[in-house]
C-alpha cells in the first residue's frame, strides 16, 4: 500500500518504488501483500512492471472486500459476486492465473470503511464463493482480514491459511484471534505492526521501553517493535510496508534481532501501561 498514492502524502517516485520491489525479491522476500484497491490499481501495476514474470517461490497475496468509487474513495464490495470480480481484477492486473492467497477483508468493525445496507453479507456466503474460486484454481488458499475470534472459528471448516488483523506492541485487542491462530497453526499477518496510521493512536516507536531496548541492542525502535511480533509466534509473517529502500533493508534485518527474556518482559508490559 505504501507504494501507491495515498491522500495527504506526496506521490511516491515510480523509479524508487520499482527499486524497492526488486530489491526486496533480490534479498529473499517471497511474500508480497497487495490488493487491486490499493492506489486504485497502482500498486499491482508496479508489482507487475517490477517483477513479472514472477519467481516461482514468490507468493502474491491479495485481498478483496473493497473497491474504488468514481471519486477515488474506497467503498465496500462484500457481496459474493463482488469478491469474485475482485479476484479476477487482481489476476488480470498482475498477469497471472492464480493468487497464492486471497484475504477476505471483512468490514464489520474499524479501521476503515464499514459495511452497510446490501453490503452486510453473511460470512458463510462469502466463504462459499472463495472456496469455489479455490476449487477452480484461481486462488491457492483463503485468508481472513479484520475478523473476530468467533468469525475465525466459524470459518475454520473452509480451511484458513492466514489471518491479517491489526496487532502490535501497543494495541493487542485482537489477541484472542492470535490465540486461535496458534491453536490451529494458522499464519498470523499483523497489519499496523508499528502502530495505527490513524490519528490519536500511540506509536510503537515512541514508547520509552521500546526506545530503551533499541539503545541497548544497537538497533532502531522500529526493529524492536517488529522483532517483538516475531518473538511471540513462529508463524508470524511481517508486512511492514515501505517505499524507502533503506527502511526495507532495516526491516529485513529484523530476523537477526534477538530479544532476551528481560527485554520481552519489559515490552510485554507496554500495552498495560497505556490502558
Amino acid at each position: 500500500m505504501q507504494l501507491g498514492p495515498l491522500r495527504g502524502r506526496p506521490p511516491v517516485d515510480r523509479a524508487r518504488a520499482l527499486e524497492v520491489l526488486r530489491r526486496a525479491v533480490d534479498q529473499g522476500v517471497n511474500h508480497i501483500d497487495t490488493a487491486q484497491f490499493y492506489g486504485d490499481g497502482a500498486c499491482n501495476e508496479l508489482i507487475r512492471e517490477a517483477l513479472h514474470p514472477f519467481p516461482d517461490d514468490l507468493a502474491l497475496v491479495s485481498k478483496v472486500g473493497a473497491d474504488h468509487d468514481q471519486r477515488g474513495g474506497l467503498v465496500a464490495a462484500q457481496r459474493p459476486e463482488q469478491l469474485r470480480a475482485g479476484v479476477e481484477e487482481n489476476l488480470a492486473a498482475l498477469g497471472i492465473d492464480q493468487l497464492a492467497v486471497v484475504n477476505l477483508r471483512r468490514l464489520d468493525a474499524p479501521p476503515g470503511i464499514l459495511a452497510e445496507g446490501d453490503q452486510l453479507v453473511d460470512l458463510d456466503s462469502q466463504l462459499a464463493e472463495l472456496v469455489a474460486l479455490r476449487d477452480e484454481g484461481k486462488i491457492g488458499a483463503i485468508g481472513l482480514s479484520n475478523v473476530s475470534a468467533a468469525q475465525l472459528r466459524q470459518a475454520l471448516p473452509a480451511g484458513i491459511a492466514c489471518v491479517q488483523n491489526g496487532y502490535n506492541l501497543v494495541d493487542r485487542a485482537t489477541g484472542p484471534v492470535l490465540d486461535l491462530c496458534r491453536e490451529h497453526d494458522i499464519a498470523w499477518v499483523p497489519f499496523f505492526p508499528l502502530g495505527s496510521a490513524f490519528p490519536g493512536h500511540p506509536k510503537v516507536v515512541e514508547q520509552p521501553a521500546v526506545i530503551e531496548a533499541a539503545a541497548s541492542l544497537g538497533v532502531t525502535p522500529a526493529q524492536v517493535g517488529l522483532a517483538w511480533l516475531l518473538a511471540h509466534y513462529e508463524h508470524t509473517l511481517l508486512i511492514p510496508g515501505t517505499s524507502n529502500p533503506d527502511h526495507l533493508d532495516e526491516n529485513l534485518m529484523v530476523g537477526d534481532v534477538r530479544l532476551d527474556p528481560e527485554i520481552i518482559e519489559s515490552l510485554d508490559g507496554v500495552a498495560a501501561s497505556l490502558a
